[in-house]
């Protein structure tokens, strides 16, 4: 379950921003040479060369190249826009222009939240008649009051939020993307996952702002690190989960030893093995692709299809869905869509006698087959792209999924399917080679599972050679818990209960010999007790018996009812859970404006 409060965004100005209120005219002229009593054309040209430019606003402006006769012009260096840059129009124009460009507001977000042009629509007649219309007794605000009312805002909020992450009880874990605006600026988002003191899955955007080149590695690390100090959290931090880009891969190595601190967005690499199996469209996919640009090629050809439709008893309300180039679920997509509508496709062949694009049925046979291969990853690519994204335990289930579908389709007699699955195939194992042993143990945490599914899952997929991955995650797993063991410490009610039972036991008997014979049935099975006393709170958990699969279970209510009997293992529980398998919480920040 997922928390959606208000969130606050941090906004930073790195820009260097240019008082326009205040500056003055500052444009100094060399004097003319003492012999010129009269000037030409040309002469002002030169003279205007020679100016000795020291406004702050050529720091925005660049001078352009002009022959003899034309007037010196300058151009913005955001948009374009050119001006004349001549001594006799000063630059009060070219302040203006600052003012009210459009690549300065879409790069620098300060200026366009907290400039006195964006808040002045308060002071708008229009404005105030309609807060007027909608309560009398509405106090009017000037732009200022605007201004400073939002700047309280935003330090309350962020006051607010550092108090929630202080107050975290466990590790953070981090999504961070970067995204390219229209204007060619650079923008990061950074968002923290957690699980709070109720067990609940929280996420929060922490910042969001301007990125100036370089995009290296170094640069990257030293913007989140400043970020994250500014809200103390430098110290907290369990996993980061970024792209694919190589840029990215500086973050494994700033932490020693620390092996689960970078992880890769699955869905990306879900989308780039994908992409590689469609590289090359088999023909009944390309003609299913035309039989649907036909029909909706023209209204006559719609309505000669929905009659189709009509006579083969089919639901018309589905649709046919094309194919969008830069998404591959749409070839899917319109795979399912189309096969829905087979017989409809059949039965225009025989009605309209310019279609000519309808496959066969060995062919929609072929389409079938393509489409089950292809809901797979369809359904998969759902999982990891929820914007109320899933807990970490559910990535080992769906990437075991996909490797086994692989695998299986790579020994298809169907040559293209086979073809198709090999590509994917290699595209895969550059990335999941090795599956991701922290989110391998997450699904451990999964009383669903445990360690018996992922045994099961390696012997499927390796065979007689799954025991080497299967003691590898198993000895990363109890590696993992022992650090908890260390840090955790909190004695259990059972230990409690049972020294209060012990003394209630001795107070109740005087008899000496009676006692004496408890105490020999006590040593009876000491070796039992000592055996039992001796397993870790993981091993106990791992020894109890399994929660039905098909069971409907909230793995974070399950933890949360468990936290006093095993406090260890829910500690490290709440951390790894929270882990974000993809950035698409970080991803759609970017798309909230659409």
């Amino acid at each position: 379950m997922e928390s959606d409060e208000l969130i606050p965004i941090n906004i930073e100005y790195e820009r260097e921003d240019l008082d326009l209120e205040d500056e003055l005219d500052e444009v100094a002229e060399l004097p003319p040479p003492k012999k010129a009593k009269t000037k030409s054309k040309n002469k002002t040209n030169n003279e205007d060369k020679k100016r000795r430019r020291t406004s702050t606003v050529w720091r925005f402006f660049q001078m352009l190249p002009t022959k003899d006769e034309e007037k010196p012009t300058c151009k913005c260096k955001k948009c374009g826009k050119e001006y004349i840059a001549t001594g006799a129009y000063g630059t009060g124009n070219l302040k203006q222009h600052l003012k009210v460009c459009p690549r300065k507001d879409t790069t620098d977000v300060g200026q366009l939240i907290l400039g006195q042009n964006a808040m002045s629509f308060v002071e708008y007649v229009g404005i105030r008649a309609v807060f007027s219309y909608l309560c009398v007794d509405v106090p009017n605000i000037s732009r200022n009051t605007a201004k400073n009312d939002m700047v309280k805002m935003y330090k309350r909020e962020k006051e607010r939020m550092k108090s929630v992450l202080a107050s975290v009880p466990g590790k953070v874990c981090l999504t961070s993307d970067l995204w390219t605006s229209i204007a060619t600026d650079g923008y990061m988002c950074v968002t923290a996952h957690f699980i709070d003191a109720n067990w609940v899955l929280q996420k929060r955007v922490l910042n969001f702002c301007f990125m100036p080149p370089p995009h290296n590695g170094v640069s990257l690390f030293e913007k989140v690190y400043k970020l994250l100090s500014m809200w103390d959290i430098e110290n907290k931090i369990f996993c980061v989960t970024l792209d694919n880009a190589s840029s990215n891969d500086i973050s494994k190595a700033l932490v020693c030893n620390c092996e689960f601190f970078h992880l890769r967005c699955c869905a990306h690499i879900l989308n780039l093995v994908v992409q590689d199996g469609l590289k090359e469209i088999d023909v009944v996919v390309q003609k299913i692709r035309e039989s649907i640009k036909y029909v909706r090629g023209s209204q006559g050809r719609k309505k000669g299809f929905y009659e189709s439709v009509k006579q083969m008893d089919l639901d018309g309300k589905k649709g046919l869905r094309q194919v969008v180039p830069t998404r591959w679920n749409s070839t899917f997509l319109m795979l399912q869509s189309a096969l829905s509508y087979r017989r409809a496709f059949q039965h225009l062949e025989l009605t309209d006698y310019n279609f000519k694009h309808s496959p066969t049925d060995s062919e929609w046979e072929k389409a079938e087959k393509i489409k089950k291969f292809l809901a797979v990853f369809y359904d998969v690519t759902l999982v990891f792209s929820d914007t109320k994204y899933p807990t970490a335990n559910l990535y080992f289930p769906q990437v075991f999924i996909v490797s086994f579908t692989l695998k299986k389709e790579s020994d298809s007699e169907d040559e293209y399917m086979r073809k198709m699955a090999d590509q994917m195939l290699v595209k895969f194992e550059k990335y999941w080679i090795e599956f991701s042993v922290v989110l391998a143990i997450a699904v451990v945490l999964d009383p669903r599972y445990k360690l018996p599914f992922i045994d099961w899952c390696y012997q499927k997929l390796y065979g007689h050679a799954s025991s080497l991955q299967y003691v590898k995650v198993r000895e990363k797993l109890f590696a993992l818990f022992g650090e908890y063991v260390s840090n955790v410490s909190a004695p259990s009610i059972s230990s409690k209960m049972a020294g209060q039972a012990t003394q209630e036991t001795e107070e109740q008997y005087a008899n000496e010999g009676f006692l004496f014979m408890m105490q020999e049935f006590d040593s009876f099975h000491s070796m039992d007790m000592g055996r039992q006393a001796q397993k870790t709170q993981l091993e106990l958990y791992l020894d109890e018996p399994r929660v039905d699969r098909n069971a409907k279970l909230d793995i974070l209510a399950f933890s949360k009812g468990n936290e006093f009997r095993y406090p260890e293992l829910a500690a490290m529980a709440r951390d790894v859970l929270s882990i974000p398998v993809s950035i698409v919480a970080s991803e759609s920040t970017f798309s909230v404006g659409g």
